[in-house]
């Protein structure tokens, strides 16, 4: 078996009394998608925010293609391979679609906004800007305000941004929240095969979702992973049936 892509050992943050990750082991390998699913409260966003930088866990390590990202920035993790679409969208929405994928483009340089005039001209930017465009179906949309688009294209343009990296993983933080019936049909259909680019670290509600696309799911019940298996192992655990799928399932 390969290196895992993505990994964490013994992963842990507390929040005063409250244990939000406790010891979390999980890793990420090539080609798949890993589903991490469990009540509200579980600390799922805790752990995510965790792998990305955002908060620093009281113990533990993380870690990249091999390498110790713990104490890196959200920043240094995306440039070194760590690509990640929000659960609450973080684009620019007074910019264009292009704009918003020019300014990923242009982050993976470094500063996004010191030469943002000149960066406009570059062809190199431009090229892989319109190409991660073209990946997720959007470059006919390349210059419509991205505040006129719908919510499963905005998806898409953070999965574009995300690409402009060059992510070696990505995690991906309920991508299903807001998207009706159809909406999460074709947003299924479109990480299904974006798992070729980069495997993906998938927190999501939508159970149908999940079942449809992991290979492996993982469940967290009061920041503690209790279970660990494929769709048909989650499905068969009685532990995870009494604490999250339910009986009835």
């Amino acid at each position: 078996m390969s290196d895992p892509i993505l990994a964490t050992h013994s992963l842990s943050r507390s929040f005063g009394a409250l244990k939000a990750t406790d010891n979390v082991s999980i890793d990420l390998r090539a080609g798949e998608i890993h589903a991490i699913i469990g009540p509200n409260g579980a600390g799922k966003s805790t752990l995510i925010q965790q792998i990305s930088g955002v908060l620093a866990p009281d113990q533990g390590r993380i870690e990249l293609l091999g390498e110790d990202i713990t104490r890196l920035s959200t920043v240094t993790r995306a440039r070194a391979g760590l690509g990640r679409t929000f659960q609450i969208s973080a684009l620019a929405m007074e910019d264009t679609v292009f704009e918003n994928a020019m300014l990923g483009a242009l982050g993976a340089r470094g500063n996004p906004w010191s030469f943002w005039r000149a960066a406009k001209r570059d062809t190199a930017l431009s090229e892989t800007a319109l190409a991660a465009l073209e990946q997720v179906g959007l470059a006919e949309a390349r210059d419509m305000r991205t505040a006129d688009l719908s919510h499963g294209q905005r998806r898409q343009l953070e999965v574009a941004v995300a690409l402009t990296l060059a992510p070696r993983a990505f995690l991906m933080d309920e991508p299903m929240a807001g998207l009706g019936a159809s909406g999460s049909k074709q947003m299924t259909g479109f990480l299904d095969g974006l798992r070729a680019e980069a495997p993906i670290l998938l927190v999501e509600h939508d159970m149908d979702a999940v079942f449809a696309l992991a290979d492996r799911i993982s469940v967290l019940v009061y920041g503690q992973i209790i279970a660990t298996g494929t769709v048909d192992d989650i499905r068969k655990d009685a532990a995870v049936r009494a604490a999250y799928l339910g009986e009835d399932l």
